[in-house]
């Protein structure tokens, strides 16, 4: 059995769920998210106010999705309660980002500022023009967008520069080395 899908998920205070046949929804005081469950996986309430997923059979299929569906469900709960967050760093001279109503601009050395429309259910700030904090929710959301916005102009190792999230590390190398050439 998978070791992550039998573990039970413990419910925070302040979070509500809802179970409606194959479909959870959990509301908390960041947001609400629901999930359909896939077919052959079910969740049902267990002793101590906590959540049980289970496996219909031991088929392939289905172990693939135990653990990915309480995984999932366990990071509903989390993102209702505490958020997701996801940080990037904006390295080079000329780069920088700003907010524009609902829309994220980014100039990175291109000939155009690129623009963003920021999803719903996520919140962007900029507290300096080389930062950006993208909080929300759905941890995927949060990810894909903070993706997205990193896809614009990866860091690339030889200056550095381009936007990187905030614990990556760059690995730097040597440019054209001088050399007596044949």
């Amino acid at each position: 059995m998978s070791r992550i899908g039998k573990k039970p998920i413990a419910v925070p205070s302040g979070a509500n769920y809802k179970l409606s046949g194959p479909t959870i929804t959990v509301e908390g005081p960041k947001g609400k998210l629901g999930y359909d469950l896939p077919e052959g996986i079910t969740i049902a309430e267990a002793d101590g106010g906590q959540l049980q997923v289970t496996r219909r059979s031991d088929n392939k299929r289905h172990r693939a999705l135990h653990g990915l569906a309480r995984s999932l469900v366990a990071n509903m709960f989390e993102g209702v309660i505490n958020g997701f967050t996801k940080k990037l760093e904006i390295v080079g001279v000329g780069y920088n980002a700003k907010l524009e109503g609902k829309t994220l601009v980014i100039t990175v050395g291109f000939s155009h500022p690129v623009n963003f429309e920021i999803p719903s259910g996520l919140t962007v700030e900029t507290p300096t023009q080389s930062t950006i904090v993208i909080t929300g929710a759905d941890k995927q959301l949060v990810g894909e967008f903070a993706a997205e916005v990193r896809h614009t102009r990866p860091p690339e190792p030889y200056g550095g520069k381009g936007i990187k999230y905030d614990d990556e590390v760059v690995r730097r190398k040597a440019g054209k080395a001088l050399g007596g050439g044949a």
